[in-house]
C-alpha cells in the first residue's frame, strides 16, 4: 500500500501527476502558493475557501482568492455554501470558467460556518447535500467533496454519506478522518475513512494529522485510500511534497521565500504581499530556536526590502 504515495491517479477524466493533495487553506493558499507546491510534486493544490454567495459580487477579496493563470496546470476551486441554486449559479459562472474542479466544503467545523447551515453542518442534511453536489454537476466540471466522518462519535454518517456523494455525481471525495466536535485536535479515525473507501468506487483521499512521511505512510496503509490530502503540515513544510513523491529539489525554505515573494509580486499588492509572506516564513520559523525576537521584527516589518533582509537573517545557511 505504501509505494502507492506520489502515483499518477485519473480523477473525472483529469489525469493528476500524483496523489498528494494540497487542501484548501482559508488565509493561505493563494495563488503563489499553489505553483509552488505544484512544482514540489503536489498532484494539484485548491484555492482558499470561496463563498459561492460572494461570487455574484465579485469584490476584489473575492478576486483575489480566485487568481490563477496557464502556469497553474490543474485549477481546482472549493465552494463554501448550503443552497443549492446558489452553487450552480456560482458553478456555471464567468468567474469560475478558467476552474477545472469544484470542490464543495462540508467538512469546516468553525461555530459560524456551522450556524448558517453550511460546511461540517451538512453533513446533518444529506438531502440538501446531494441537491448541491448535483447542481454543481449541472456546471459540466469535475466536482469533488471533503467532508468529515460525522458530527460527533455518536453521529457518524461516512458510509451513507459517502455513498450519497457518488450517487449525486461527485468523482472523488477527502475524507478527514475527524469529526466535527474533535475540530483539529486528535488522532484521525482510519477506519471510518476506510469505510468510505469500502463503500464507493470513485477516488477517495485521506485528510487529517499528517505532520510527516510516516504519518502519510500509516494513513494510506490503515484506510487504503487512493490519495492523501495534506493541510496544515503542507504549508510549515512545503518540501514535503517533494519528499512523498519523489521529485528533485534543491530547494531551502529561504529559496522558497524568495520564489514566493517574486511570484506574489506579480499578482498582488504590496500589502498583500508583506502579509502573505510574514504568515508563510512563520510557519517555517516553527521549529527554529532563539527566533522570537526577530520574529517580532517580522511582523512589524513594513516594506520589502526590510523583509528580504529579515528573512536572510531567520534563514541563513546554517539553518
Amino acid at each position: 500500500m505504501i509505494d502507492k504515495i506520489g502515483t499518477e491517479i485519473m480523477i473525472g477524466g483529469i489525469r493528476f501527476k500524483s496523489n498528494v493533495l494540497m487542501a484548501p487553506l482559508a488565509g493561505y493558499t493563494c495563488f503563489p502558493f499553489r505553483l509552488m507546491v505544484e512544482r514540489l510534486g503536489a498532484g494539484s493544490a485548491y484555492t482558499e475557501m470561496v463563498s459561492s454567495d460572494a461570487l455574484k459580487y465579485n469584490d476584489r477579496a473575492t478576486s483575489k482568492l480566485l487568481y490563477t493563470d496557464d502556469r497553474e496546470r490543474i485549477k481546482c476551486v472549493q465552494l463554501l455554501g448550503s443552497v443549492p441554486t446558489v452553487f450552480e449559479r456560482a458553478a456555471k459562472s464567468e468567474l469560475l470558467a478558467k476552474f477545472d474542479i469544484i470542490d464543495i466544503n462540508m467538512g469546516c467545523p468553525v461555530p459560524n460556518v456551522i450556524k448558517a447551515g453550511e460546511g461540517s453542518a451538512l453533513l446533518d442534511d444529506i438531502p440538501r447535500a446531494s441537491k448541491i453536489i448535483e447542481a454543481c454537476k449541472r456546471s459540466g466540471k469535475v466536482v469533488s467533496v471533503k467532508c468529515r466522518i460525522g458530527m460527533n462519535r455518536q453521529r457518524i454518517v461516512i458510509e451513507e454519506f459517502a455513498r450519497m456523494c457518488e450517487a449525486s455525481g461527485a468523482d472523488m471525495i477527502t475524507v478527514h478522518g475527524r469529526t466535527r466536535d474533535m475540530m483539529y485536535e486528535g488522532r484521525p479515525l482510519y477506519e471510518y475513512i476506510k469505510l468510505a473507501k469500502q463503500s464507493v468506487s470513485i477516488p477517495v483521499f485521506a485528510n487529517g494529522g499528517i505532520y510527516s512521511k510516516e504519518d502519510a505512510e500509516e494513513m494510506m496503509e490503515k484506510t487504503g485510500a487512493d490519495g492523501i490530502m495534506l493541510a496544515r503540515y503542507g504549508f510549515e513544510n512545503p518540501l514535503i511534497f517533494s519528499e512523498l513523491t519523489g521529485t528533485p529539489s534543491c530547494d531551502t525554505k529561504y529559496s522558497l521565500l524568495m520564489e514566493q515573494l517574486e511570484t506574489a509580486g506579480e499578482c498582488y499588492d504590496e500589502l498583500y504581499v508583506l502579509t502573505y509572506i510574514k504568515k508563510l516564513a512563520s510557519y517555517f520559523m516553527k521549529k527554529l530556536p532563539g527566533t522570537k525576537q526577530i520574529k517580532q521584527r517580522l511582523y512589524k516589518c513594513g516594506n520589502i526590502s526590510e523583509l528580504k533582509n529579515i528573512l536572510g537573517e531567520i534563514f541563513d545557511n546554517k539553518r
